[in-house]
């Protein structure tokens, strides 16, 4: 798993590329991106095409979401995915977990489908939620930090 993220991190996108622009470095600034502005993963993988079609021939960045998740996969970065309300009042976990209407706001849990609007109960096996959270775990991350022994002595 290190090695593979070792060789990502120092594999140039292409032959006479600075060193400073990695496969890795490349992947993880765009995935950060596209978490921040919330992409769909199509949008990602046409911008990725798009990106790919510009540089230059026989270059290492790929051009679908799934190559660049496979890039990030060793990372091993574990997480979970937490309903929220659309207007940031509850997280639906714990005693909330089973609610389909925040109890601040009175909001869907679910987005409702316009024919849908009338009706009080809304499928949470179809519908998809509102808002979610991706949670990531301190304990993996630190894991992962320390895992290298050169690491870990840096760090510490």
């Amino acid at each position: 798993m290190y090695n593979t993220l070792q060789t990502d991190s120092k594999k140039p996108l292409y032959q006479g590329c600075n060193n400073s622009l990695t496969l890795l470095s490349a992947v993880l600034s765009l995935v950060n991106v596209k978490a921040r502005y919330g992409w769909s993963d199509k949008s990602y993988s046409s911008l990725l095409q798009v990106v790919h079609d510009m540089l230059p021939d026989e270059n290492t960045f790929p051009k679908i979401y799934y190559r660049a998740k496979k890039i990030l996969c060793p990372m091993g970065m574990e997480y979970e995915k937490i309903h929220a309300c659309p207007n940031d009042c509850i997280l639906y976990r714990h005693e909330f977990e089973e609610m389909h209407k925040c109890p601040r706001c009175g909001v869907s849990r679910y987005k409702v489908k316009d024919g849908d609007e009338c009706s009080s109960v809304v499928n949470s096996k179809t519908s998809p939620p509102m808002k979610v959270l991706w949670y990531l775990s301190i304990i993996p991350r630190f894991k992962h930090l320390f895992a290298n022994g050169d690491d870990a002595k840096d760090l510490t």
